[in-house]
């Protein structure tokens, strides 16, 4: 049996070392597959029964890295270490700057110039401090070399300290022999360092960006509960919390559990689980969920699921998951990096040995071999996909859109057609029974009666809509001796000896004889988007009743959104065709394939791939399983917390489906990101080598200092990142292009953060007519772009629920 472990590794700083410990774990017996996030250094593996967990600890430290438990902060303490270490380096930098270049500006005192040892000796003394301080280059570096498997740290100490060593070599001939003046390197060696460290202070910092959204939903875990223990409010660890708790959940507090009110009433904020800002009134009976938090109200509720089990754990594992998978669109940079530092080390000797043989001096030869190893980055390849993927994720996790996999992300970046199951997913899942027959001569008892029987077992939707109206009617259920669920058909059951059944037309019609004027009726109800639903006993009709749920308010503008998004748009049903094409004209979409049972369901996306579509199925997460996984993309729609997370690739909290085009406007809009940076990447080091390495001299003059190799190198990887951020501003399409715009401007006070803006942006999208908000924090200011009219009073309304102010609207 197969299972996904995740290990802390330390000591990786690029993709050439992510390469190392993927390739070090697929070498243990027991690891099928392994994947590395360089973003949070962690190793994700999957194995089987045979697997050592030691085995992989002896195996990642013969590569030259480290396993260890994951650390609080660790990101934080890295970003503060490295911020210390380039302002010391700075400290030192700068006289070494004014000792090395004053004389070109006579700045510096005559003695110092005129005396060739003690201008040597002050800036070596200068630069020492400067490698002491970045001294981690030269001990990872130097280990990994002489393991065997160099990376970018190795390719830093190479640089630098050949750098410092050619300036030791001059100061000891001036030492020696009494030498005049020659170059020296010392204030190259400590500039590469300084800027290589301030390249990693930023990507730090952006790293910490792109991992605020994990962060942001792990933070939601509430420290304490209030439990009620003999009448008594009992303040304890929300960790200690247990299922049939009775907890206390006064306004302000965060829920620590999922569960159920028993008694009061309150607003939840569930939009870190839904996106929705809006709160929800909570009355007893009502479903609550662990990080939510009660805005208003006080209600004590039965904890259901603690811990692991709350869908928070499970939307943040999901979540997690995602970043530690890898997208197939990294296997071409998975595969340079691989090879990358080897190959620059062999290029960079190249360089050297190339202009030695063309008559240059070794000054000039040094000079390309330096730059050649320091502008090399194997940073900005390892950092192209999970960047964005991260990102990605986070932001859709906010917007209530729950991807499970980078590999999902992408392939619903291609999606070219859009296939919608109908019950529960463009209609609401809560269908009602509308319009009863009865045969000639049938009794309306028998027939309720019937009704509540055969239906009661059964949990889909229209089974207890009828177990429902036949409550209406006073009818309760009978015990059935035997009963089956026929895929596709109904339901029967065995009763008193005799079948009774709930079924579709074409199973009744294998059953019995329907009679004429119910098939009229039937056929009537059927054309007005409604599902009939004949009800049987043995070879008899008792009747037939007409349900209908509503579609959803978002379906036909979301269907029309897809449809703009260049995308086809099909329904796919069980139900009979009459209903069938009667919902897809409400909604607006022009293919139909009705009558299709579950297995059928497989086979329609099957004939639709094999026509060259890649497909995205729309459905509940549980009745339509099987065409969820046939697809290339299964999107679950559900409906407040209670997630699916099994059943698909994509899970849409919400039950608006309007964030079905959003999921896949979030998917093209990432992976048109990491399009962007692999290739920045691969751009950036196939100009910036053969410009470091001179190729270019000859025939234009372009040459490149060591010191700004340097800094292109670190700028590389922080293009990467901050390409990578500015996902954080996507926003969705959620309204069909060509509608009159209006805007209106909303001062609005409290507004601190991003973090206010993101809610005050949330609580207007969810208004329906607004197209488009933007915040402007410095001025307080909100544009909102509005495709019909929305009186004033609502986006007030909207914008303080949130929490904030509004002064004026104009």
């Amino acid at each position: 049996m197969e299972q996904k472990q995740t290990f802390f590794i330390t000591g990786m700083t690029c993709a050439a070392c992510a390469a190392h410990v993927e390739q070090a774990a697929l070498g243990v017996p027991g690891v099928k597959t392994a994947a590395v996030n360089l973003l949070q250094n962690k190793l994700a593996v999957t194995v089987t029964e045979d697997f050592n967990a030691q085995a992989l600890h002896h195996a990642i430290a013969a590569a030259g890295y480290g396993v260890a438990a994951p650390a609080k902060r660790a990101g934080a303490r890295e970003e503060i270490s490295l911020k210390k270490r380039f302002w010391l380096s700075v400290a030192f930098l700068l006289p070494l700057l004014y000792v090395s270049m004053g004389p070109m500006w006579g700045i510096v005192p005559a003695q110092v110039v005129q005396n060739p040892a003690v201008f040597a000796g002050v800036q070596f003394m200068l630069a020492l401090p400067v490698l002491w301080l970045n001294r981690a280059f030269f001990t990872r570096g130097g280990k990994l070399l002489v393991a065997g498997a160099p990376n970018m740290d190795s390719l830093v100490a190479l640089g630098s300290g050949a750098a410092f060593i050619s300036g030791v070599w001059t100061l000891v001939q001036i030492l020696q022999r009494g030498q005049s003046l020659q170059s020296l390197y010392f204030e190259s060696s400590a500039m590469i360092l300084t800027l290589v460290t301030l390249g990693k202070w930023l990507e730090a910092r952006a790293k910490g960006k792109t991992t605020a959204a994990v962060a942001a939903l792990v933070s939601l875990v509430p420290q304490e509960a209030l439990r009620l223990e003999n009448g008594k409010e009992v303040r304890i660890p929300a960790e200690q919390v247990r299922p049939e708790d009775r907890l206390v959940v006064r306004a302000g507090s965060r829920i620590a559990a999922d569960g159920v009110v028993v008694s009061g009433s309150g607003a939840v904020d569930e939009s870190a689980l839904t996106g929705e800002s809006v709160p929800v009134e909570k009355a007893p009976g009502a479903r609550v969920a662990a990080g939510t938090v009660n805005t208003a109200g006080y209600f004590e509720m039965r904890a259901l699921h603690t811990g692991a089990d709350t869908a928070l754990a499970a939307i943040i594992k999901l979540v997690e998951d995602a970043n530690t998978s890898k997208a197939p669109i990294a296997r071409l940079a998975d595969k340079v990096s691989a090879v990358f530092v080897p190959v620059v080390l062999g290029l960079a000797l190249c360089t050297l040995a190339g202009w030695l043989v063309a008559g240059a001096s070794f000054e000039v030869a040094l000079q390309r071999f330096i730059a050649v190893l320091v502008i090399a980055c194997p940073c900005a390849l390892g950092l192209a996909t999970p960047t964005a993927i991260m990102v990605g994720t986070g932001v859709g996790a906010r917007r209530g859109i729950l991807i499970k996999s980078a590999a999902a992300l992408e392939c619903a970046g291609r999606v070219s057609c859009v296939v919608f199951d109908k019950t529960g997913t463009l209609t609401e899942n809560t269908p009602q029974v509308t319009d009863v027959a009865l045969a000639p001569g049938e009794k309306p008892g028998r027939f309720w009666q019937v009704c509540a029987s055969v239906e009661s077992p059964s949990q889909h939707p229209f089974a207890q809509a009828v177990v429902s109206a036949a409550a209406r009617q006073g009818e309760k259920p009978s015990p059935v001796e035997q009963f089956e669920i026929i895929p596709g058909g109904g339901v029967r059951a065995r009763q008193n000896g005799r079948w009774i059944f709930g079924a579709s037309e074409a199973f009744a019609a294998r059953q019995a004889t329907l009679p004429p004027a119910l098939k009229t009726q039937a056929d009537t109800w059927a054309g007005q988007g409604k599902t009939p639903f004949w009800i049987g006993e043995e070879t008899r009709i008792l009747g037939v009743l007409a349900l209908s749920a509503p579609l959803r308010p978002s379906a036909r503008e979301a269907v029309q959104i897809l449809q703009q998004m260049g995308l086809k748009v099909c329904l796919l049903t069980g139900d009979n065709a009459r209903t069938a094409h009667a919902v897809a004209q409400q909604a607006a979409i022009q293919t139909v394939y009705a009558g299709v049972l579950p297995q059928g369901k497989e086979e329609i996306l099957r004939r639709l791939q094999h026509q060259g579509e890649t497909v995205a199925m729309v459905g509940d997460g549980i009745n339509d399983a099987p065409a969820l996984a046939r697809a290339d993309v299964g999107l679950a729609v559900a409906a407040g917390t209670d997630v699916a997370l099994e059943s698909a690739d994509i899970v849409l909290v919400r039950g608006d489906l309007r964030t079905v085009p959003a999921a896949l406007q979030l998917s093209r809009a990432v992976l048109g990101n990491i399009r962007q940076n692999l290739f920045w990447a691969f751009f950036y080091n196939v100009l910036g080598i053969p410009l470091a390495a001179g190729v270019f001299y000859p025939l234009c003059g372009w040459q490149l200092n060591p010191m700004f190799a340097a800094a292109a190198m670190s700028a590389s990887s922080v293009f990467v990142l901050s390409n990578a951020l500015r996902l954080r501003f996507f926003k969705p399409v959620f309204y069909p292009a060509g509608e009159k715009n209006m805007q209106k401007i909303m001062k609005v006070d409290g507004m601190m953060c991003m973090h206010c803006a993101g809610r005050v942006e949330n609580a207007l999208t969810a208004l329906d007519g607004v197209k488009a908000v933007k915040v402007n924090l410095s001025a307080k200011q909100v544009t909102i772009t509005l495709v019909r009219e929305v009186p004033d009073d609502a986006l007030k309304e909207a914008v303080e629920k949130a929490g904030y102010r509004v002064e004026e609207i104009a």
